[in-house]
C-alpha cells in the first residue's frame, strides 16, 4: 500500500546516476555500502568466513537473524523464560533516536508512511527482473530494513485473511496449522479497543483500532458498495470477511504500532535478550548438518556467535530464502555453480513465491474534500506540529479506513478480491505528488495462480537475490484483474458517489474494451508489498517444503524459520497480522508448549454458490 502525506522534501526516486543495473534490474549501492564499512576490504565469499575462531565468540540459546514482524515477536515470547538468553540480530537502524519515537517522526507517524516506502535508510529497496507479461516492468519492492521490519514501513492495515486460508494450509501439508489452531494467536497477540469476543483478543501486545477521521468519502464508498448489492461486514477479522466495512488498523494513540512498539521496547531491558541494530548475518554456520551459530557484519568487523539450541531464521520472504542459499542450504546444482559448498540439497529454498498485484483506479473529486490540500507545506507543516505535539490530527491516521472483500465469480466459496479505499490520489508508490483532489480504490485478486522464485546473484551476501515473481503467467490471473476494475467503477457509479464524481482518471474514460483493460493492467499494476512463501512449510514428503509443521527446516538440525517465507500459500489479505500470529504459534512449539486450540468458531459461509454477491 501506499500512501498520501509527504514531507516538506519531496522524493521523486533514484536518479540513474544513483543506480547500477545488474542482470537487468536495478539496486542502490549506497545501501550495502553504508551497511558494510570494511576500511576498503572487499567482502569475500560467505562461506570463507567459516575459518574465524570460536574463541572469543559468544554463546546464546537462542540467535533471531531479523528484528522484524516475526522476530520481534519471538524476542519477546522467548525471553519470558528467564533460562533462555536471546540475541537478536537486525541488519538495519532502531526505529527510535535518543529513545525518543518523535525524533523518528518519519517512522512512527502513521500519514508520513511514504517516507519509509521510498527511504532506503529503512528499506532493502529491492527490485524484480523485468517482468514479461507487464510490458518487461522492473517491479519496485520496499522491505523493511529496521526495528519492527516492514511493520514500521506499512500502511498499518491488519487484516488476518479467511478462515478457509488456514484450513488450506493444513491440507497442503501444514498440520495443526488449520484456522482452529490459528485464531487463538491472532487473538493472544491483540487487544482490539472494541474489546475481546470470540474472534478478538483484548490482553495482547499489539493494539489494533478503527479510523476515527469520519471521513465523507468513506462514507460514500460504503454506501456505495451497498447499492451495488454487496453487504456491509461490521468486521472483517471476525466472522463474516466478506463484504464491505470499517478496517482494522495497527495504530495506538496515534502512533504506528509495529511489533518493535508491541513486542521488542517493552522488553528491551530484560536481562536475557541482547538486541543489535546495523548488524548483517553474512553465513548460518554449521558442524555438519547441525546449525550451530551465526557470522555477521557489524562496525566493519567480523564477528561470530553462537546456540546452544536453536538458529531462527526472521528476516522475511527475501532475506531468509537468501540467507538458507548463502549458507549451503537451497538447490545443490545452484549452490556449487557459486562456488557455495552444500550442507543440504533442499530445492524448496527459494521456489513458491507468491505476492498480491493491485491496480489503483482513480476519480476525480469535484468537492475539495479530499487530502489533495493536507500535501501542501503549510498544510503538512500543521498537521506535523500536531502530531509531534499530542500525536492528533490527520497525521495521526494511514486514512486506509475502509475496503472489503468479495468473490469474483459464482463458484468461489469466500472473497478472492480485496479493495481498500483511499480519499486521496497516490502516483508512483506516493514518489510523486498528487496535482488534484481525487480518491480511488487499491483493487487486486488475493489468490492469483501466477507463482515465482527467487536465486542467488552471487555468493555475496552484500548482492540483492533474483527476484521473479513471474507476475500475470495465466490467463485466470489476467481475467480476474479485469474484474476487480469492472467492479470499481461499478461501486464508484453509484448513487453514493454522485455528488463527489469527477472524470475517471485512471484508467480513463478511453479505457473500454477488455483488450484496453488488459493494457491498463500489465501498464500499471504493481505489488502490493505481500512477498510470502519461498520456504514453504509443509511435510517433509513434500520435496518442495523447506519448513516441517514444527518450523523446523528439513534436513537439518537446530534451525528454523518464523516469518511469511513458510506460509504454504498466500493468504487473502495483507500479512503482516498473519506474520504476527504465525511468530506467536511458532514460540510456543519452540518453548514446547501445547497448542492454543479454539473448537468451534462459526464462520460466515455464503448461502449459495450460484450467485457471487
Amino acid at each position: 500500500m501506499s500512501h498520501l502525506i509527504k514531507g516538506v522534501k519531496k522524493y521523486y526516486g533514484p536518479s540513474v546516476s544513483q543506480m547500477h543495473k545488474v542482470t537487468g534490474f536495478p539496486f542502490k549501492t549506497h545501501i550495502v555500502k553504508s551497511l558494510l564499512a570494511y576500511s576498503g576490504e572487499p567482502l569475500k565469499t560467505s562461506h570463507t568466513f567459516s575459518n574465524l575462531s570460536n574463541e572469543n565468540a559468544e554463546s546464546y540459546s537462542y540467535i533471531i537473524i531479523g528484528a522484524g514482524s516475526a522476530g520481534c515477536v519471538l524476542s519477546n515470547r522467548l525471553t519470558e523464560d528467564p533460562l533462555s538468553t536471546i540475541l537478536l540480530l537486525e541488519a538495519g537502524p532502531k526505529d527510535t533516536f535518543l529513545g525518543s519515537k518523535r525524533l523518528m517522526w518519519k517512522i512512527h507517524m502513521p500519514a508520513a508512511l511514504t517516507y519509509n516506502l521510498c527511504d532506503e535508510k529503512y528499506n532493502w529497496y529491492y527490485h524484480t527482473t523485468p517482468q514479461k507479461h507487464m510490458n518487461n516492468r522492473i517491479m519496485y519492492w520496499p522491505r523493511g530494513r529496521v526495528w519492527g521490519g516492514s511493520s514500521s514501513l506499512n500502511a498499518m492495515v491488519y487484516i488476518r485473511g479467511h478462515a478457509e486460508d488456514y484450513n488450506r494450509w493444513q491440507r497442503e501439508g501444514a498440520v495443526g496449522w488449520d484456522y482452529e489452531f490459528c485464531l487463538p494467536y491472532f487473538k493472544k497477540a491483540q487487544t482490539h479497543e472494541l474489546g475481546p469476543n470470540l474472534y478478538r483478543g483484548g490482553n495482547g501486545p499489539l493494539h489494533v483500532s478503527r479510523g476515527k477521521t469520519n471521513h465523507p468519502l468513506h462514507h460514500a464508498f460504503l454506501d456505495a458498495a451497498q447499492q451495488a448489492g454487496y453487504s456491509f461486514t461490521d468486521d472483517m477479522n471476525g466472522y463474516q470477511q466478506e463484504g464491505f466495512g470499517w478496517m482494522d488498523m495497527t495504530i495506538h494513540r496515534g502512533q504506528r504500532w509495529s511489533t518493535a512498539s508491541a513486542y521488542l521496547h517493552p522488553v528491551i531491558s530484560r536481562p536475557n535478550l541482547s538486541a543489535e541494530d546495523r548488524t548483517l548475518v553474512t553465513k548460518i554456520l554449521f558442524q555438519g548438518t547441525k546449525a550451530i551459530g551465526v557470522e555477521y557484519v557489524k562496525n566493519g568487523q567480523r564477528k561470530k556467535a553462537l546456540a546452544s539450541k536453536d538458529v531462527i531464521l526472521s528476516g522475511g520472504a527475501i532475506n531468509s530464502p537468501q540467507l538458507l542459499m548463502l549458507s549451503g542450504i537451497g538447490n545443490a546444482d545452484d549452490l556449487k555453480k557459486l562456488g557455495i559448498p552444500v550442507v543440504c540439497h533442499l530445492p524448496g529454498v527459494g521456489q513458491n513465491l507468491q505476492d498480491h498485484l493491485e491496480v489503483y483506479v482513480q476519480q476525480k473529486c469535484t468537492k475539495p474534500i479530499t487530502l489533495y490540500k493536507a500535501q501542501k507545506p503549510i498544510n503538512m507543516a500543521k498537521i506535523g506540529l500536531e502530531w509531534l505535539w499530542k500525536f492528533t490530527g490527520e497525521g495521526a491516521t494511514a486514512h486506509l479506513e475502509s475496503g472489503g472483500f468479495i468473490r469474483s465469480r459464482p463458484d468461489v466459496p469466500h472473497p478472492d478480491i480485496q479493495f481498500h479505499f483511499l480519499p486521496s490520489q497516490v502516483v508512483d508508490h506516493g514518489r510523486v505528488a498528487s496535482k488534484l483532489e481525487a480518491y480511488q480504490v487499491h483493487v487486486g485478486p488475493m489468490r492469483s495462480k501466477s507463482v515465482g522464485w527467487l536465486k542467488l546473484k552471487s555468493a555475496d551476501p552484500r548482492d540483492h537475490p533474483v527476484i521473479e515473481p513471474n507476475y500475470l503467467s495465466t490467463e485466470t490471473d489476467l481475467w480476474e484483474f479485469r474484474q476487480c476494475v469492472k467492479f470499481s467503477r461499478e461501486i464508484f457509479a453509484q448513487k453514493a458517489f454522485e455528488k463527489f464524481c469527477g472524470p475517471e482518471i485512471q484508467p480513463g474514460s478511453d479505457v473500454k474494451s477488455d483488450k484496453e483493460i488488459d493494457a491498463f493492467i500489465r501498464q500499471k499494476a504493481d505489488s502490493a508489498y505481500h512477498p510470502s512463501c519461498t520456504c514453504k512449510m509443509g511435510q517433509p514428503s513434500d520435496t518442495t517444503a523447506v519448513v516441517d509443521p514444527q518450523t523446523k527446516v528439513i534436513g537439518v538440525e537446530n534451525l528454523r524459520v518464523v516469518d511469511a517465507s513458510i506460509m504454504p500459500s498466500v493468504v487473502s489479505g495483507n500479512l503482516n497480522a498473519p506474520t504476527i500470529m504465525i511468530a506467536e504459534k511458532a514460540a510456543d512449539i519452540i518453548k514446547g508448549l501445547p497448542s492454543l486450540h479454539d473448537k468451534n468458531i462459526p464462520v460466515y459461509k455464503p448461502q449459495t454458490l450460484e450467485t457471487r454477491r
